[in-house]
């Protein structure tokens, strides 16, 4: 199953992290899925916290990845970053 209609059919929380950054990462190329470039993102940088830390050219290195995705997937850990700081912030 598709990562993106496992996340609608199932829940977002029965993804993996690799499923929900190959949402991010939207499509492959030939004979490369967003999935390999995601689960090639995790194996490459280790865990979700440790991806979070690099910058736009460290992640646009990995294959199937590149200057737009790195910066969509940057985006979703600000937006991330923001959540936690507004729930802190109502504590």
């Amino acid at each position: 199953m598709k990562p993106g209609r496992k996340f609608v059919e199932e829940s977002p929380a029965a993804c993996t992290d690799a499923e929900l950054l190959a949402i991010l990462i939207g499509s492959g190329g030939a004979g490369y899925s967003a999935l390999d470039a995601a689960r090639d993102l995790l194996e490459h940088f280790g865990t979700l916290s440790n991806l979070m830390g690099h910058d736009l050219n460290e992640l646009a290195e990995i294959k199937g990845v590149k200057a737009v995705r790195a910066i969509r997937i940057a985006a979703a850990f600000e937006l991330s970053r923001r959540v936690i700081r507004e729930l802190e912030a109502h504590r």
